[in-house]
């Protein structure tokens, strides 16, 4: 069977070590990588370069979208479909559509958040190759695991290898996809 390099696999022992080896893959100019912790490390988004998620906006897209869908839902009803005539007042009145229209909003921030989030994790995939590696399953127990992946264009295995060895890992092998 023909298989093709996903990744250079790097473990580490501590949190202080995983944190150490995530600055440096950082400052070496990697993109494609990641850090698989048992449990999270305060400051490791600061250490991985990481910019603020982009879900909020998604979320925010679709409490607009919600709170618009429910005034013109309403105004439309009210106004065009099926107009009541009660007592003088207006076809129209935004302090009624209130209520209705802010409950759209929650819910369609929920879907745009959760369809957001699925979105920029590539969600869902069905098998990731890290899975299947035997020493990986440590990663929700007790062990730390920094994966720089070979579709990054500054990879070269070499290289990236002497990178990590020079972050101090204990254990570092290739994972095939």
């Amino acid at each position: 069977m023909n298989s093709k390099a996903y990744g250079i696999l790097a473990e580490y022992e501590t949190p202080a070590d995983i944190m150490h080896a995530a600055e440096k893959v950082r400052d070496a100019g990697f993109r494609k990588w990641d850090v698989f912790t048992p449990f999270p490390i305060h400051g490791m988004d600061h250490a991985m370069g990481l910019k603020n998620s982009k879900v909020g906006w998604f979320g925010f897209c679709g409490g607009l979208c919600g709170y618009t869908t429910g005034m013109l839902l309403i105004w439309f009803t009210n106004a065009f479909d099926y107009p009541l005539i009660v007592g003088g007042k207006p076809m129209f009145s935004p302090y009624s559509a209130f209520p209705p229209s802010y409950e759209l909003t929650i819910l369609f921030t929920a879907f745009g958040s959760i369809g957001g989030m699925m979105f920029l994790n590539r969600l869902p995939r069905l098998h990731h190759p890290l899975l299947k590696h035997a020493r990986f399953e440590a990663a929700t127990h007790d062990k730390f695991f920094l994966v720089i992946e070979t579709a990054d264009v500054k990879y070269d295995a070499a290289a990236t290898r002497k990178l990590l060895e020079a972050t101090g890992s204990k254990h570092i092998e290739m994972v095939e996809e």
